[in-house]
């Protein structure tokens, strides 16, 4: 089969990567999606697995449409009963980039009327529309004049893995965090420190990696276990060999914050994510915070609302990059901030710089390596053991 993964814009290096590690072939990248070629058991594995994707869709068929009405025969030209009943309920997900068509909701609703339309027509019965819970998820997508249907075959977005059962203001989407965590290199060799730990998104999915969990594990329901060719014995096979061999021994995974509620919904998310006793919690402002001894890895998402005066603003980060310098020697630090005039205030320079985006907005997603003392003294002692500071 020819299947797309969709992701975030930044992480469809990691998504390839990923891909290639559960055996799909044919793999291209193309801004927020990743193509790729795979089997059904691929097809189920990489629902289940993939940290880093928001959707896998099956392509139905390609083209292009120059008005609405082009696009509804066209979509009604297809054989719908070769996907679903007339018994089963549908809903369609739209997305445009188009002049012709510029409001994904009006596409949606066209290619509805088009599928009921063609039930109607062979059946005399039009199939219920069920938005939020559908036996069957239609995925368009519309560029320029060209269009593609597909299914979707995860139904409920992946990035929703369950455990959420708190959240928040503003948490950081699920994806994104797992994401975040395998651009950083950390591979649960090291301890992981989140001092900002708000509901516990980065701690969790670190668990989850450290555990070597698949993401979707706790899921009972995904779109394509609703499809006519769907196999429940391959499908319980691949959950098999996925849970199959967890490791023994777990690095210290740590999240503090200043809010005794942001902890409690933490402690809560932590709870359904089955990861009690795998995650550590403690109330403890960042400003007062003694760290672990390095060598570790420290993640945070500080705020950077626009609503704050900039002087707050300036005041906060700067407070932050001092703190690193006084007592993170020896950590790596990834900072997230769509405040790119705070995040200079850091007063460091990052090693790397990657453009991600926080919902609506472009963040960069600074790494910055805190050594002690100079780099360069710090390569010379790691050379020469014997050497001093003389």
């Amino acid at each position: 089969m020819k299947l797309i993964a969709k992701t975030m814009a930044g992480l469809e290096e990691l998504l390839a990567a990923e891909l290639e590690g559960i055996g799909a072939t044919a793999i291209s990248r193309s801004p927020r999606a990743v193509h790729f070629e795979g089997d059904t058991r691929v097809l189920y594995r990489a629902n289940f697995e993939l940290r880093t994707a928001l959707r896998i869709i099956v392509p139905i068929t390609d083209f292009t449409a120059r008005s609405e009405d082009e696009l509804y025969r066209r979509v009604m030209d297809i054989n719908w009963a070769q996907y679903m009943s007339v018994e089963q309920n549908f809903a369609v997900d739209a997305v445009t980039w188009s002049e012709t068509f510029r409001h994904s909701h009006y596409v949606a609703l066209k290619t509805k009327d088009a599928i009921a339309d063609r039930f109607r027509k062979e059946t005399g019965r039009r199939p219920n529309v069920h938005i939020e819970f559908p036996d069957v998820r239609v995925h368009v997508h519309i560029n320029g004049h060209a269009v593609a249907v597909g299914l979707d075959s995860s139904g409920d977005s992946l990035h929703r893995r369950g455990y959420r059962v708190r959240g928040g203001p503003a948490p950081i989407n699920e994806v994104l965090a797992a994401g975040m965590i395998m651009l950083s290199g950390w591979e649960a060799d090291r301890p992981f420190v989140d001092p900002m730990c708000g509901s516990g998104t980065f701690v969790i999915e670190a668990g989850l990696i450290a555990g070597k969990i698949p993401p979707q594990w706790q899921r009972r329901n995904f779109g394509f276990m609703h499809w006519r060719d769907f196999e429940p014995d391959l499908w319980a096979s691949v959950r098999k060999e996925a849970l199959y061999q967890l490791p023994l021994e777990w690095p210290p995974i740590l999240g503090y914050d200043r809010d005794f509620r942001q902890l409690r919904n933490a402690e809560e998310n932590i709870r359904a994510a089955h990861l009690s006793g795998k995650i550590t919690l403690e109330k403890m402002a960042f400003e007062r915070l003694i760290p672990p001894p390095p060598p570790a890895l420290l993640m945070m998402n500080p705020p950077y609302d626009e609503r704050l005066p900039l002087e707050d603003t300036v005041a906060f980060y700067k407070s932050i990059g001092d703190r690193f310098k006084q007592y993170y020697s020896g950590y790596d630090a990834w900072v997230i901030s769509a405040n790119l005039e705070a995040l200079k205030q850091l007063g460091l320079k990052p090693s790397r710089r990657i453009t991600l985006h926080n919902g609506p907005l472009e963040a960069k997603f600074n790494h910055y390596e805190l050594y002690q003392g100079t780099k360069r003294r710090r390569i010379y002692q790691e050379s020469d053991p014997d050497s001093s500071d003389s």
